[in-house]
């Protein structure tokens, strides 16, 4: 600051207004007593008189004086809009006159403020300034750009389920700086896409890596137009799946419609970003640690680094995440390894004293994420985003593992250049994701619930001919509860079956109730079906059109065909690739 500027308002940093509280553990305006009014209203303590004058609400006898024409703040009493001075670094906080002092209050954990990629970023910050930060958060909001999800949602994200969030990197040239990076004809194609999902219990997370040069369907995608219309644009089989946004004029909601139909998870919510965003963030922290197993000099992406731990931010950081042929065997799956590395340093940087201390690198964050990100219609404002930053920030970073799609090189390719689902693996992937199951290691209490469910399963079993079992159709297919009829009685010799029509309601999750004297039948059926230890539902037995006590096995929307396993798989398939944010690897 030049000495003609110094003490000026407009050059105080706001950020550095904002001072964090020790004995709190929160952030708090700290204004010197001869600074000018803050510009961001708070709760006003007093009205104006006749003249302008402020009016003592206080209780008289308390030496307080009128200042004609402005309105007093208070600096003496806790409730004041402005705090007393700050106490020296290191010195002992003084008690107030009169009274004894109190032990050290204990410092608020912040650990649970943790902030994932952007969202809990900008809610962290949202939290800090809440108090009196009206017209900053309506700068913010400004900031934000939205679009329609165009019915390709859930609908928007839930404090009390699972929350499944897409993140979209697009390599769409925009902003000055970028010219050298991309294909500059680009229309901003899926370029890097992540599906984050966050358990119902906010325990772990997982964030699944979608290639860019996987071979999907896309399929039709109705898309609000600029005038308000809406247009249905033509799907496409057997094509890349980073088509799935721009070509065409697709937008972020057909990239959403691609994801539910690949992995049958549906996205609550999306966010965009392009070049810029990794820059500015990285810049925002004051850059991450990223680990070189070997020398990188990339004439592509314009990287150049040695080999070991490296500090990068801005424009490094960006060639960071953009380099492929240095690494690996030189293709976008070891570029997505080399992102998931970046993104894990990033969510450590995030959540480092040295970042969640800091007002300046928080307010610089929530202009960076505002500025750098597109977000759906349901997120579209702070105290939206704030939500879901805060159920993000209940996230341990050692427990949100980073994994990819499982992938094999294009058989139909003689030199294989794009990559199709392994149909191995990739479907228990898909279904773990699918049934909240964790990829690392998570609360005892999780297992122990688990535990109790897989001991339905433990213990003898009937013969298959002793099995007396009702079928329901609760929102399986139409037809499922005759199929499995046939299945179970020609294939399985469950000759004491039925077909009982239709479910009083739907059901998510197939279910077989059972008294406890058919606790043998139940493991029997359950064997036979492949039904997991939580599709057993302890309880009563029902008579069937023969009069005698029956199961019930109710065919709930995850049915997928007579013969097709239920059992919802406890860990990744081995050789599927998974890191967790809080280790450091180094890129090779």
């Amino acid at each position: 600051m030049d000495a003609q500027g110094r003490g000026r308002a407009d050059n105080i940093d706001p950020a550095d207004q904002w001072v964090l509280n020790p004995s709190t553990g929160e952030y708090e305006l700290r204004l010197a007593p001869s600074a000018p009014r803050s510009p961001v209203p708070g709760p006003r303590r007093a009205a104006p008189g006749a003249h302008g004058d402020a009016v003592d609400d206080r209780a008289p006898g308390r030496g307080r004086t009128q200042v004609p024409g402005r309105e007093r703040r208070d600096t003496t009493t806790p409730g004041g809009d402005v705090p007393g001075p700050r106490r020296r670094r290191g010195a002992p906080e003084e008690p107030p006159p009169g009274r004894r002092g109190r032990r050290p209050v204990k410092k608020k954990s912040r650990a649970k403020k943790i902030v994932l990629w952007t969202g809990g970023s900008m809610a962290f910050v949202v939290l800090v300034t809440a108090g009196g930060g009206y017209l900053y958060l309506k700068h913010l909001n400004d900031n934000i750009t939205s679009v329609s999800d165009d019915g390709a949602s859930t609908g928007g994200f839930s404090k009390d389920k699972a929350i499944n969030i897409l993140v979209i990197g697009t390599d769409k040239r925009t902003g000055s700086g970028n010219e050298g990076y991309g294909d500059s004809g680009s229309v901003g194609h899926a370029d890097t896409t992540i599906l984050l999902h966050v358990s119902k219990d906010r325990s772990n997370a997982t964030a699944l890596s979608i290639p860019r040069d996987l071979i999907t369907d896309v399929p039709d995608c109705p898309t609000e137009q600029a005038d308000g219309s809406s247009k249905v644009i033509p799907g496409a089989d057997g094509v890349r799946f980073n088509t799935s946004l721009g070509q065409d004029g697709r937008t972020p909601s057909c990239t959403m419609r691609t994801v539910t139909e690949l992995t049958g998870v549906t996205p609550d919510d999306f966010m965009v970003a392009d070049f810029n965003a990794v820059k500015t963030l990285t810049t925002a922290v004051g850059g991450v640690d990223v680990c070189l197993g070997k020398d990188i000099d990339d004439a592509d992406s314009h990287l150049k680094l040695k080999k070991g731990m490296q500090h990068i931010q801005g424009e490094t950081a960006l060639a960071f995440v953009r380099t492929r042929h240095s690494v690996g065997f030189g293709g976008d799956l070891s570029r997505i390894q080399l992102q998931q590395q970046f993104l894990s340093a990033l969510m450590r940087k995030l959540k480092s004293n040295s970042t969640l201390t800091s007002p300046t690198k928080m307010v610089k964050l929530a202009e960076a994420g505002t500025k750098a990100l597109t977000v759906d219609d349901k997120i579209d404002s702070i105290g939206k985003l704030k939500d879901l930053g805060m159920e993000l920030g209940k996230l341990n970073v050692k427990n949100l593992t980073f994994t990819t799609v499982p992938v094999v090189d294009n058989p139909a390719e003689k030199t294989p250049v794009t990559v199709v689902l392994n149909q191995t693996t990739a479907p228990q992937v898909f279904q773990m994701i699918q049934d909240d199951v964790s990829f690392s290691e998570v609360a005892k209490k999780k297992a122990a619930a688990k535990d109790a469910a897989a001991d339905r399963l433990k213990g003898t079993k009937s013969a298959a001919s002793d099995v007396r079992v009702r079928l329901l159709n609760g929102g399986a297919p139409g037809g499922s509860a005759s199929e499995t009829l046939t299945w179970l009685q020609n294939d399985k010799g469950v000759l004491k079956s039925e077909n009982a029509g239709n479910a009083d309601a739907p059901l998510s999750k197939t279910t077989l109730e059972y008294a406890p004297d058919q606790a043998d039948q139940a493991r029997e059926l359950a064997s036979l079906m492949g039904l997991s230890g939580s599709a057993l539902k302890p309880g009563k037995s029902v008579i069937n059109s023969q009069g005698l006590p029956a199961m019930t096995l109710t065919l709930g929307k995850d049915f997928k065909g007579a013969g097709v396993s239920l059992t919802t798989p406890t860990k990744a398939p081995e050789g599927v690739q998974k890191s967790t944010a809080d280790k450091v690897e180094c890129a090779k």
